[in-house]
């Protein structure tokens, strides 16, 4: 068999894999703790909007997050599930359901849920409404310049990244320097998106040679590997998170368990003292390397995605265990080093973890989970009912859609769903990783085209995707956040603003039209808003006014790619790289009255517009690479 040969069947072979094994959870709440029955929410009420129906009501204590059940009039009762979320729970007391047909009246019932695994044990009286035909008047923003209401907390610092090992390739087939570009993927997040860390799977893969044993059974350590790729991103000014994994196969209960084309060992250690005395001795050699100041800095995480079995071939208790052991290691070494977990997909087992680290005398230092295509739910009352109210929370997995080559990652309708997840985060975690930053992504097999909806923010040679232009327009935010408001059919759940200031006084509105429905990822014509834009607190005579936009029409590189080529030939490729900008353009400038300023502006959905007003005689210049 030829090697070409060779590597197709191992991709062939490990999508197999993932495809029978991935929906398959250890999960079992059978026997759910008192705390997890929440009672129902109450004073549910429905508006009728265009194109989609608004749900509101009352916030119940200690929830997570909420269940929305519809039913049509002919229909059976069905959980709303956002076009393939793996959480269909929604954060927040607010809701716009969306895709609906117009002309049929829908009845709706909300649940209170205490995590993503449990049930919502009590259903709210039934409601019922439908979509409007009307057409809908502009959404009325209010921002009040001279007000702040607080700093920006750049929760995206932290970000997903395929194994670190890339960093060692060579050109692929199809001519791309893999190691270059992933290298210069990094550093330009670093740069221009203010990522600081990454968090990356496999750095105890077997390439990486970490641990041997020897013909009279004894361990033998070598970290040369895993010094080589961390001094290379420390060289970027990106810190690692430590993933502590997969499982090397001298340790490992059965090393034929594996995982990707690059089969990771997914099973528990033979010998549970070999695995907590690798921790100690791989968090010890990063201490003496890079010293205890440094690495503290940096977040040890146990294990990936330990609730599925395609990640671990143990038990729930199996990983507990691993926590255990893995923990200990780490505060064995020096005690402000910083130990979490869970790790898991669709927001599993934080409760399971606090409760087990509570009941163990246990540190957990930052709790960490994953959700795709929805808004982070809100761990914080599972972590303060076991003791650990105050513990950092960091969601190291999070993206607008979990399926590998899925249909959502190249589109437009990623922008605004980033600006809804960072903007939801404000206040309630510390990190929230988008996975990930580059298309070149191993974990099924190399990229077959330049847009093949990968997981990255940046394609294969680095274009800049839709996704990418949302948290550029994130991270060129002012410190100050302003006051601001919405009012009109679609305010705060269909369209919503951020408003910030600079050190300079230049002021930044950020107006985002989407939803977390995957159906309308394409866009829904009766979703599309009109805003009227009214800013007050303006101290200047005259201020410039720049729009910024990402839409179907803008800062789109999808649009702007040949049809029917899998990768473009050079010339072609310059071209992209000539359409790979983000689309600005001036506008009339504002003379404010009174300390008010006015404008009016179209948002389609999906779509994102960023309004930036500079003082037409400001003390300094300023400029995008200054926004920050």
């Amino acid at each position: 068999m030829t090697n070409e040969a060779t590597q197709t069947a191992s991709t062939a072979a490990a999508r197999d894999n993932w495809q029978r094994r991935v929906h398959r959870r250890h999960t079992d709440t059978a026997e759910a703790s008192p705390s997890t029955e929440l009672p129902a929410p109450t004073d549910v009420r429905t508006e009728s909007c265009a194109g989609f129906v608004r749900l509101d009501w009352t916030p119940v204590e200690g929830a997570a997050g909420y269940l929305v059940e519809r039913t049509a009039a002919d229909g059976e009762p069905q959980i709303v599930g956002h076009g393939g979320s793996d959480v269909p729970a929604v954060v927040g007391c607010a809701f716009a359901d969306t895709g609906l047909a117009d002309g049929i009246a829908y009845s709706y019932r909300i649940g209170a849920v205490a995590g993503a695994e449990y049930p919502a044990w009590h259903w709210s009286d039934p409601v019922t409404a439908q979509t409007s035909a009307a057409t809908p008047a502009p959404i009325d923003v209010r921002v009040d310049a001279a007000v702040g209401t607080g700093m920006l907390d750049r929760v995206w610092y932290l970000a997903g990244s395929e194994r670190l090992t890339q960093l060692r390739l060579d050109a692929d087939a199809t001519g791309h320097d893999i190691g270059a570009e992933f290298a210069a993927a990094l550093t330009q997040a670093h740069d221009d998106l203010g990522v600081t860390h990454v968090r990356a799977h496999a750095i105890l893969h077997d390439d990486n040679a970490v641990v041997t044993r020897a013909d009279d059974g004894s361990l033998r350590y070598d970290f040369t590997g895993v010094d080589a790729l961390y001094d290379r991103i420390l060289a970027i000014g990106v810190r690692p998170v430590v993933e502590l994994g997969f499982m090397p196969a001298a340790l490992a209960l059965d090393s034929e368990q594996t995982v990707f084309t690059y089969r990771g060992i997914i099973s528990p250690p033979k010998d549970w003292s070999e695995w907590h005395d690798l921790v100690a001795a791989l968090t010890s050699h990063l201490v003496d390397r890079y010293g205890v100041d440094e690495v503290a800095g940096w977040g040890f995480e146990v294990w990936n995605e330990p609730n599925l079995e395609v990640f671990w071939t143990g038990t729930r208790d199996d990983y507990l265990r691993l926590y255990a052991e893995s923990a200990r290691a780490v505060k064995g070494v020096d005690s402000r080093l910083l130990v979490g977990g869970p790790s898991t997909a669709a927001t599993e087992w934080v409760e399971s973890l606090a409760e087990y680290a509570e009941q163990e005398g246990l540190p957990l230092d930052f709790a960490t989970t994953h959700t795709y295509g929805n808004l982070p739910l809100d761990v914080r009352p599972a972590l303060a009912r076991h003791g650990f109210p105050d513990a950092e929370i960091w969601w190291t997995e999070w993206g607008v859609g979990s399926t590998h080559f899925g249909s959502i990652h190249d589109g437009v309708a990623g922008a605004p769903f980033i600006l809804s997840g960072l903007a939801s985060a404000q206040g309630r975690m510390q990190a929230l990783a988008y996975w990930v930053v580059s298309d070149h992504f191993e974990e099924l097999g190399r990229p077959p085209r330049l847009f093949h909806d990968g997981f990255g923010l940046l394609t294969v040679g680095n274009l800049r995707k839709p996704r990418y232009w949302a948290m550029h327009l994130a991270a060129h935010l002012g410190d100050q956040v302003l006051s601001s408001s919405l009012t009109g059919d679609g305010a705060d759940v269909l369209v919503q603003a951020w408003a910030t200031r600079h050190d300079d006084g230049t002021v930044d509105i950020l107006l985002w039209n989407g939803s977390v429905n995957a159906d309308l990822m394409d866009g829904d014509p009766r979703l599309d808003r009109n805003v009227a834009v009214t800013v007050g607190g303006l101290s200047g005579s005259g201020y410039e006014v720049e729009l910024a936009r990402v839409d179907a029409h803008h800062s789109n590189i999808l649009a702007a790619s040949p049809p029917d080529v899998d990768w473009p030939d050079e010339e072609a490729f310059d071209a992209l790289r000539a359409h790979d900008v983000l689309h600005t353009e001036r506008l009339d400038p504002i003379t404010p009255t009174d300390g008010i300023g006015r404008l009016d502006l179209a948002v389609p959905q999906p779509g994102v517009a960023r309004i930036r007003l500079r003082d037409s005689a400001p003390p300094a210049a300023h400029d995008e690479e200054t926004a920050r």
